[in-house]
């Protein structure tokens, strides 16, 4: 079932049609990747799904509501929550308060439960609850997070950096987390890291759009992909199926490794 839908997209920068009506669909409790060179309209897609980037036409639809040029804070309210390519980190302020602003858009939430009679009856979780229940599964995610939560966050690591922007991100309680370009500059064997983690979130129930340039490891973890090429889709399917296409990889996505 898909919770965010894409139809028809087109994006203009100026005279500059950056993306040339793409169609896709993300399902609730997958990963899907976009994938593609520099300047193929990926991060323009995915910041028009948050509402950072307008759209000239077409529609983006989140549980069946079109959310395409709304403000951004409407869309994180709803919960489409983006972690932004370059971390974004607020100097000045620790750790745990850089998670803390992350969850800035939460309120007291109510849903409908059964007791084991079967009698309906709302259940009310308070926002406080909800922030330390986030910061736990954050610090679950992240640990170095927690030992380091009372230092300046700017004295992070680039990969520590990143894993703060991941986690400020789910500390709005997304429904959709949208990662952008989280491998963007650290070392091979922290992406590694990052992608399990990614992989960990999914598999706990999240459900995320990734944009990267890293397509061999995102296609590990994605359970589909659509690959871009100067704003239109060139080819999509799972991305077990696109990891084994040695000549696609080698066109469009750069060596395997």
């Amino acid at each position: 079932m898909a919770i965010l839908e894409i139809r028809d997209l087109i994006i203009d920068y100026g005279i500059i049609r950056a993306v040339k009506g793409i169609n896709m669909d993300v399902n609730e409790g997958s990963i899907v990747a976009i994938l593609g060179a520099n300047g193929a309209g990926k991060s323009t897609t995915i910041r028009s799904i948050s509402g950072v980037v307008k759209v000239k036409s077409g529609h983006i639809r989140f549980d069946g509501e079109n959310i395409e040029n709304k403000d951004p804070f409407r869309i994180t309210a709803k919960g489409i929550v983006q972690a932004p390519e370059g971390r974004m980190i607020l100097n000045g302020l620790t750790v745990e308060e850089n998670l803390l602003v992350g969850a800035y858009s939460l309120k007291n939430t109510k849903k409908t439960v059964k007791d084991q009679d079967g009698v309906e009856k709302i259940e009310v979780t308070k926002r406080k609850n909800l922030v330390n229940q986030l910061l736990n599964e954050v610090y679950g995610y992240f640990p170095i997070l927690r030992e380091r939560k009372k230092q300046q966050a700017s004295t992070l690591s680039g990969g520590e950096q990143q894993m703060l922007a991941i986690g400020r991100a789910l500390m709005g309680n997304p429904k959709v987390l949208l990662l952008d370009e989280p491998s963007l500059g650290l070392a091979p064997l922290i992406v590694r890291d990052i992608f399990d983690i990614v992989k960990r979130i999914k598999d706990e129930g999240r459900t995320i759009l990734i944009v990267e340039q890293n397509a061999y490891q995102t296609l590990k973890i994605a359970d589909y992909a659509y690959i871009l090429e100067l704003g239109k889709i060139i080819t999509e399917g799972t991305g077990e199926k696109l990891l084994n296409d040695e000549q696609l990889i080698n066109a469009y996505l750069g060596s395997s490794h």
